[in-house]
């Protein structure tokens, strides 16, 4: 997502964003809420793994980079929503259940919320992001 998103994968643009397009709505459309493909990313460890929240705050980034704000914020607040009473957030959730999984409190999660909710603001603000 990272890649994609700064346009990292091709010399000519409009091939990047192209690219991009189609991989973000495919992971956008298919991985549900947290945008996690459990399945298809098998790591070979025993146990499961959670939905990494910077990926899924990297998302976000990407919806607002291709102007649907709509599917952006509400994902953004569905991601907001899983913060603990006191306002931290894990390194990963639990696609099904919102448990919380890896390291708590996450700081990698906390920059992920923070510049989307900054590049969130901006877009609906119409400033550049």
């Amino acid at each position: 997502m990272a890649i994609i998103s700064h346009g990292a994968l091709s010399p000519w643009p409009w091939i990047s964003e192209q690219l991009s397009d189609c991989t973000i709505r495919g992971v956008a459309d298919r991985a549900g809420r947290l945008g996690y493909l459990h399945d298809r990313s098998p790591d070979g460890l025993p146990g499961d793994e959670g939905a990494f929240l910077l990926c899924s705050f990297w998302l976000v980034d990407n919806l607002i980079s291709q102007g649907r704000l709509g599917p952006a914020e509400d994902l953004y607040t569905s991601l907001c929503a899983h913060a603990s009473p006191l306002g931290l957030l894990p390194e990963q959730i639990d696609p099904s259940t919102g448990t919380f999984m890896g390291n708590f409190p996450q700081a990698f999660s906390h920059i992920g919320i923070i510049v989307s909710g900054v590049n969130l603001a901006r877009a609906k603000a119409g400033t550049t992001v």
